[in-house]
């Protein structure tokens, strides 16, 4: 049959005829008993549509069709749906709107498949709404806008009762929520506006109330559970039934509420606050504080602050401690105020790795948190202690574990693992320069009187020192050990030459340590008049040296010499381990019974004070060689010295020590020195750069490029620059006096 010869539809004849379609989907959908669809029917209505939509006009009934299934929706929604949702509330309304919902969508389907033909083609070309919107809209314009509030209350509601305890029916919950997201037709507006919106203020007033109880109730540790609990819930909830979208700005209303509002309050708490929990060693408290607090916008910056205060607290009572035993042991032997400053540079170690464990595992090793424990320790690392600098306690504590026979017995491994943290301590000090040159004077003591207990040990801390403070800071430190390992070939050598020219041996036995200058602290170098055994053995060496070297001049330092000679007593012979001045004096006594101070000055050509202590140690100390006239505890001008025939000791061989000078004077004097050098090389190196600065700006780059070894005084770099003018390295500018120039 073609078209033309097909009977005409009228729009109300067509009508009847879905609308008996439309009543029996209803039907079916309400729960009243009817068969359903079979393939024939559908075919029916779907064609009735099909052959209204194609006759000529005005026999075209697309857009009657199209308005009339709007209707049918309208219908449906005012006469069944409304009157069913009215009439229930809470819960069983939420129930209802889903089962509803549901329905809708069913309809809407069945609908749409059987006014396909219009959205295949008079929608298309009229750019009208598809069915499928159609239909949703009628939904959302008749059902959701008079509903949302009475939903999003009821949902509000059972939210809060779950965060009582409560058990609630979270798949209903989803279900409804799921509705606020379809309706949206792909945009989140419906879900955001109408219900996340208001659930993210009623979450802001639960939270708010139960915080400001429980700061008042609970303890720190306390309330940080309950806080975490809360998180951990609310990130629950959104899994169960939230839109994901909603997580992040819950949990931050969460943390708003109970974290940021109170984290002063909070971490200030007197018993159980932040200062308690370190105290305490609260390590799982710590770390939970750290978890929640690291969630919040610079809510790391208070605790950190805590925690540098509390550190800072605990190391300033390590000094003061320190102090007040190093001062009340003054008074007894000065070999026990040792013992406190080795034991505070101990505990400052144990403090600094308690706390570093602290950063690692409580803080996840945070940056703010590394920079915390850095300024806490610069703040009492750089003070002194029992009239000692931080930088010379830690090098003397080096060499009380390099040392053979120090007071710390320690096995390899220990040892290795405390240099570690003796260098890691030394990152904190200033007076890094200080620490070099104490540390040097003690190596080079280490070295020369086969002190050292270990030479891995001793490359070791030199490779630790190196990585910390760079080549510059060790390469001095390194020249010493490799001169000592020189030395040793050296005087092998020297032993080949005398048993091949027998003539020439001094028939003592010598060794000589040949050292660099440049790598050595300087010493005293005095012009001793040495006893005519000594001075055959300098004469044999000399002669030796100049056949392997001509170029090189050698000074001999007998202040760090040391002498075997045997002492013929009545008693019994006896062996003397001595230095090389004070075997200059004894071998006087070889030529002269009795010798007066003056004699012994005369004949030796040194200072008082040198003499002084020197006769001191052998006529007033432990074993007295000489006797003294008169027999004081002193050494005078006017004294006067003997032989001791009859002294004796129980050992066969003894060391005479001879008290070392005080060294700590000039250590600080050498290290002024070499600042004032090193200010003044800066200087020069950035004006040479720069050309012109103002004077402000010098001094910072100055200190900023020093600052690595020591932190210069800004009174000295001014002297050192007036010094530089004054030696035509720099000039003031004429018209500005604040502003340097370079004087190429």
């Amino acid at each position: 049959m073609t078209m033309n010869d097909r009977k005409v539809i009228e729009l109300e004849q067509g009508w009847a005829f879905m609308q008996k379609g439309i009543t029996k989907l209803i039907n079916l959908l309400e729960g009243v008993a009817e068969q359903q669809f079979n393939s024939e029917e559908y075919a029916m209505l779907y064609t009735t549509i099909y052959n209204m939509c194609t006759q000529k006009p005005p026999q075209d009934y697309s857009q009657q069709l199209y308005d009339r299934y709007r209707e049918a929706f309208e219908e449906y929604i005012n006469s069944m749906v409304m009157p069913a949702l009215r009439e229930k509330h809470n819960e069983f309304m939420l129930r209802e709107l889903v089962q509803r919902w549901d329905n809708h969508k069913i309809m809407v389907r069945w609908l749409s498949r059987f006014f396909n033909y219009l959205d295949r083609y008079f929608i298309a070309r009229r750019s009208l709404p598809a069915l499928g919107e159609v239909g949703l809209m009628c939904f959302r314009d008749l059902v959701y806008q008079e509903m949302k509030n009475n939903v999003k209350d009821a949902v509000i509601t059972l939210i809060d009762r779950e965060r009582e305890g409560e058990q609630i029916d979270r798949a209903l919950l989803k279900n409804v929520l799921g509705i606020f997201v379809e309706i949206g037709m792909g945009s989140m507006e419906a879900y955001e506006a109408d219900f996340e919106a208001p659930m993210l203020q009623d979450t802001a007033a639960y939270y708010s109330r139960k915080a400001a109880s429980w700061i008042e109730e609970d303890s720190c540790p306390d309330y940080m559970l309950k806080a975490e609990e809360c998180l951990k819930r609310e990130k629950e909830r959104v899994g169960h039934y939230l839109h994901s979208s909603s997580e992040s700005k819950l949990l931050e209303k969460v943390q708003q509420e109970l974290l940021s509002q109170y984290e002063q309050q909070l971490l200030e708490k007197e018993h159980s606050g932040c200062h308690a929990l370190l105290r305490d060693d609260k390590v799982e408290d710590l770390s939970r504080m750290y978890r929640l607090f690291c969630r919040i916008p610079k809510g790391l910056e208070p605790v950190a602050a805590i925690f540098r205060m509390h550190v800072t607290e605990e190391g300033t009572t390590l000094v003061k401690q320190a102090e007040d035993a190093a001062s009340s042991k003054k008074a007894d032997k000065k070999d026990t105020v040792g013992v406190q400053e080795q034991a505070f540079v101990r505990k400052v170690i144990e403090l600094h790795d308690k706390y570093l464990q602290y950063v690692s595992e409580c803080f996840v090793n945070h940056s703010l948190f590394h920079k915390a424990l850095k300024e806490a320790f610069e703040v009492f690392c750089n003070k002194g202690v029992g009239g000692s600098t931080s930088a010379e306690l830690l090098a003397t504590f080096c060499d009380n574990l390099l040392k053979k026979g120090g007071s710390e017995k320690l096995s390899d491994e220990a040892i290795e693992d405390t240099l570690e943290k003796v260098v890691k301590l030394l990152a904190y000090i200033s007076d890094k320069d200080l620490f070099a040159e104490f540390y040097r004077k003690k190596l080079a003591r280490r070295l020369l009187f086969d002190k050292s207990a270990n030479d891995d040990h001793e490359r070791s801390i030199l490779t630790k020192l190196k990585q910390q403070c760079g080549g510059q800071f060790t390469s001095k430190m390194e020249g010493m050990v490799t001169d000592l390992t020189l030395a040793r070939e050296n005087q092998t050598l020297f032993e080949e030459y005398l048993s091949e020219n027998p003539q020439s041996n001094p028939g003592i036995d010598l060794t000589v340590t040949v050292l660099t200058t440049g790598f050595w602290p300087s010493y005293k170098s005095s012009d001793l008049a040495l006893p005519s055994e000594m001075v055959k053995c300098v004469e044999t060496f000399k002669e030796f040296y100049q056949t392997k070297t001509k170029h090189r001049k050698l000074t001999w330092i007998y202040s760090l010499g040391t002498c075997n000679i045997v002492g013929k007593f009545e008693p019994k012979q006896i062996e003397l381990v001595v230095t090389t001045y004070q075997a200059a004096v004894l071998l006087l006594f070889n030529a002269a019974e009795r010798l007066s101070y003056s004699d012994i000055k005369g004949q030796l050509n040194l200072t008082d004070e040198d003499i002084v202590r020197l006769l001191h140690s052998l006529s007033c100390a432990k074993y007295k060689i000489l006797n003294k006239e008169p027999n004081t505890k002193t050494v005078s001008g006017s004294d006067t010295f003997e032989f001791n025939n009859k002294f004796t000791d129980k050992m066969r061989r003894i060391k005479i020590p001879l008290p070392p000078m005080d060294e700590k004077k000039k250590v600080i004097e050498d290290v002024d020195k070499d600042r004032r050098y090193a200010i003044d090389a800066s200087i020069v190196r950035i004006m040479k750069s720069r050309k012109v600065l103002p004077h402000q700006q010098l001094v910072l780059e100055c200190v900023e490029q020093l600052g690595r070894m020591f932190k210069p005084d800004f009174k000295i770099i001014k002297k050192r620059m007036e010094d530089l003018i004054a030696r035509e390295y720099l000039e003031r500018d004429k018209d500005n006096p604040n502003m340097f120039r370079y004087l190429a």
